[in-house]
């Protein structure tokens, strides 16, 4: 008899999860509460603008690769990638800026300039970088983290005694670099991972390595391509979508097949697969049956929110590339604001994407299609004049940096920030990246996979293994789909 699963949510994880199970002659049906599939990842249109809504860094393109390859496809059957030179601008407070280019012998040039005898020491610390990607790739984020024992082969111990557990990313890269700038760029990505970088584990320069060596790629037509995808394949393998639909508590009957309850109606499922938030599955919907409690949640380090600006203007901008980052301001003080004191940050760094630089069908002739974050703490007071506030900021530093002035130009602006993440995705404190990536909360220190309460019930998605961002999460729908292959019965 065919089984039956349900899946809430259509976030990528879920996505990836539905593909594999329906690959397998499983009945897979997604439930989603927003009218359009891809969680974060969604994309919307107006005015000729068409903006991608969340993810807009495609990093690790063999992740992705690796999950095509498996239903007989390649990235190219579904869209174009290119890979961006410079991968991404910074803006420095000295009023300079430096593009980061994907050749690895000009931004060794870079780092000599910067730090003399640095060169060599970027290729031997991207050797280290390497190691640690690999080990994590190959032996650990593929595992379901459910035992101890899944690590304890002679091998994957090996892997692990070279990651660095126990030292900080900060100081890791201090024992390499003294240069500030140089220090500044290879710290941006653990920016988003949920802590300072003294107080994120070492083996994190594997985003290093992700960076430099693999690249920042683009899929032309915008990020939502990948989205796209997924559903394509899903859809050749039978899976069903339910839109409009907001899951709102489980029964099970006598015959223990689950009753998933929806605002609009009920759908009988064998197993269930929560791609939602994990903490609001887990308090909100399960009636008793929560694998954690109260106290285990406050406990949680999130990593953070952000605030978004969604904005078209009606003319091309000078003096920017795709991605930009805006380093003018203290990293210390603006992650001091995110992590230990949490509060609406004094003077912020931000990320604008432009990908209107290099797709011109994301915005109308002659426009540019812009995407301003700022990266703050989560669960703060959110209201429409603090964001009007930050908004005025970054048009200020925008203009002071690029000299572009576009307060008169814009034709279209949406904002989108803590409590759009909880109405939307019902995202637990207003997260926008899940759980802080610190040892405390890796692998089998996570919010565990499987329900301990209730059989064949499951999670999926950034709250869990093996973390957030883009290809985890296409990871963790192919580790609990394939536990689920493994051992359903």
């Amino acid at each position: 008899m065919q089984k039956k699963v349900v899946i809430i949510g259509s976030g990528i994880s879920s996505l990836s999860a539905a593909c594999f199970l329906g690959r397998e002659g499983y009945d897979v049906t997604i439930i989603e509460k927003n009218n359009s599939i891809g969680g974060r990842a969604r994309k919307f249109q107006v005015d000729g603008f068409t903006f991608d809504m969340g993810p807009s860094w495609y990093w690790m393109p063999e992740v992705f690769e690796n999950f095509y390859n498996q239903f007989g496809n390649t990235a190219s059957d579904f869209y174009k990638l290119k890979r961006l030179d410079p991968s991404y601008r910074v803006f420095w407070n000295d009023d300079s800026f430096t593009d980061v280019p994907s050749n690895l012998e000009e931004l060794k040039n870079w780092f000599e300039r910067n730090e003399k005898g640095s060169s060599d020491k970027l290729v031997q610390f991207l050797k280290d970088a390497e190691i640690k990607y690999k080990v994590g790739m190959e032996e650990l984020v593929f595992k379901p983290s459910l035992s101890l024992f899944e690590f304890a082969n002679s091998k994957v111990f090996k892997g692990l005694v070279s990651m660095n557990l126990f030292s900080s990313f900060g100081k890791f890269i201090r024992s390499y670099f003294k240069n500030e700038k140089i220090i500044a760029l290879l710290e941006f990505p653990v920016l988003f991972l949920g802590a300072m970088p003294n107080e994120t584990p070492a083996l994190y320069s594997l985003m290093n390595y992700a960076d430099i060596k693999l690249g920042t790629w683009y899929p032309e037509g915008g990020m939502h391509k990948f989205i796209e995808a997924f559903e394509e394949i899903a859809i050749k393998n039978n899976v069903k979508f339910i839109l409009n639909q907001e899951v709102i508590s489980f029964e099970k009957n006598d015959r223990k097949v689950y009753k998933v309850i929806t605002n609009k109606g009920s759908f009988e499922s064998d197993i269930v697969i929560s791609g939602a938030d994990y903490q609001h599955t887990d308090k909100k919907l399960l009636n008793g049956s929560a694998n954690y409690n109260d106290r285990y949640w406050d406990k949680r380090v999130m990593a953070p929110s952000c605030l978004l600006f969604y904005v078209g203007v009606n003319k091309k901008l000078k003096n920017i590339e795709h991605h930009n980052l805006f380093f003018d301001e203290s990293l210390e003080n603006h992650g001091r604001e995110i992590y230990k004191n949490p509060q609406w940050p004094t003077s912020p760094l931000f990320y604008l994407c432009a990908p209107s630089v290099t797709d011109s069908s994301v915005a109308p002739e002659n426009c540019e299609n812009l995407f301003f974050l700022i990266p703050i703490a989560p669960d703060l007071d959110d209201n429409e004049k603090n964001r009007e506030k930050y908004f005025n900021i970054l048009l200020e530093r925008l203009e002071k940096r690029t000299g572009n002035k576009i307060s008169e130009n814009i034709i279209f602006k949406k904002s989108f920030c803590i409590d759009d993440f909880k109405k939307d995705y019902n995202a637990f404190k207003g997260n926008a990246y899940g759980l802080a990536n610190t040892l405390k909360q890796t692998a089998i220190f996570k919010p565990s996979m499987r329900n301990k309460k209730l059989k064949n019930f499951y999670y999926t998605g950034q709250l869990t293994i093996p973390g957030p961002g883009v290809p985890p999460s296409i990871i963790s729908g192919e580790v609990v789909s394939k536990f689920i292959m493994n051992n359903h019965n």
